[in-house]
């Protein structure tokens, strides 16, 4: 997907909240500055983040400090931490205009290696009162879109549903990832291990350390590198 000489988009979405999909963003702007590549990293919709002193960190910010990647684009922010429609909604603040941020998206990739697009909450998260998704910009730009998801219980679902959407929207997925692989895992982590490749229908994109959002940035792009498939920059599944 970000081999030399690609050019492209890829959609990172997840199956919920809190699966690490900043992380794995962060992972694969590393590894595409890491090869020499020009990539961009755009957020649609920062929520739950106020302007000023005190605010939380924005995601953009945390690809920053763990990729190195200052080529970033923010394209809404709302300070209610709810679905992207609903913070706009409760704000009073114009919604997400996906038809503009396609155009956007499709500007950079006219000049960048990559263009990574991180999702706010799952695929099928709302963007506006129209019920626009990240998973209908994907298919606008053709492309393809790499879910992020646990490795906890309830996992088994939640991703099932989600490569079946991606699947009923003949979205191209780049495959799955587990964002978060507790140190210790137990029986459940190592059964989902298994069931989550059944799931994607083969090996998995990757499997990132729990913590690695806390490492300094060489000790990142070691992580990266171990944790994402070979066409994603990263030797992970490698003999």
């Amino acid at each position: 997907m970000i081999e030399s000489g690609q050019r492209g988009v890829l959609f990172i979405t997840g199956t919920g909240t809190g699966v690490g999909k900043t992380i794995v963003t962060a992972a694969l702007a590393a590894l595409a500055r890491a090869a020499g590549q020009r990539v961009a990293v755009v957020k649609l919709a920062q929520t739950g983040v106020h302007d000023g002193p005190g605010s939380d960190t924005p995601d953009l910010e945390t690809v920053t400090r763990l990729a190195g990647v200052t080529d970033t684009h923010e394209l809404a922010r709302f300070p209610d931490p709810l679905s992207p429609e609903a913070a706009a909604r409760v704000s009073g603040l114009p919604p997400v205009d996906l038809n503009a941020s396609a155009e956007y998206i499709a500007g950079l990739e006219r000049s960048r290696d990559l263009v990574l697009v991180e999702g706010a909450g799952g695929l099928l998260v709302r963007y506006n009162q129209a019920g626009a998704t990240i998973a209908d910009l994907s298919a606008a730009l053709h492309a393809p879109a790499l879910v992020v998801t646990s490795a906890s219980l309830g996992t088994l679902n939640h991703t099932a549903l989600t490569v079946e959407a991606l699947a009923a929207r003949k979205i191209v997925s780049a495959g799955v990832v587990i964002g978060s692989w507790p140190d210790r895992p137990g029986l459940t982590e190592r059964a989902n291990l298994a069931d989550l490749e059944v799931i994607a229908g083969g090996p998995l994109a990757g499997v990132l350390t729990e913590g690695a959002g806390a490492l300094g940035r060489p000790a990142f792009l070691a992580v990266a590198t171990a944790g994402l498939i070979p066409s994603l920059g990263g030797t992970y599944g490698r003999r």
